[in-house]
């Protein structure tokens, strides 16, 4: 093989390689654009997400919704593969019960740290740098 052919082969598996990436990055974020969640589980025992409404809705590449006593928005990435990361996030500053608004921090903070993500039988899970669970979302309705 002459070195003209040995570039020609190097040039065509890095470009694979490339799309590959590309492909990775494709799945997650398609299934997460256009979605709307609402939050059914998470890692706190103290706070029952049923008892604070908290959602995320997934648009234009930003997530967004209600965070238990405001709403939140901003930019989010997902890909590739599970990889997630979402903020800054912006927020409105009402002030509510105390229970709504430990939920609210709490929420944001697990948000913030989510890493990774994966959605398996109809539930986002959204995970720590750890690899654990610490947001699961049930599909919200319209």
């Amino acid at each position: 093989m002459t070195n003209r052919e040995r570039r020609s082969t190097l040039a065509a598996v890095l470009a694979a390689a490339s799309l590959l990436g590309l492909a990775g990055c494709a799945p997650t974020g398609a299934k997460l654009e256009g979605t709307r969640w609402r939050l059914a589980a998470w890692t706190l025992s103290s706070l029952a997400p049923g008892d604070v409404a908290i959602t995320a809705e997934f648009r234009d590449g930003r997530i967004g919704g209600r965070s238990g006593v405001n709403t939140y928005g901003g930019p989010y990435v997902a890909g590739p593969g599970d990889a997630f990361r979402a903020g800054p996030l912006m927020g409105t500053l009402m002030a509510g019960p105390e229970p709504a608004m430990r939920a609210e921090r709490a929420f944001l903070d697990l948000l913030g740290q989510a890493r990774s993500c994966r959605i398996e039988d109809g539930r986002l899970k959204l995970c720590d740098e750890g690899g654990g669970e610490s947001l699961v979302f049930e599909a919200a309705g319209e």
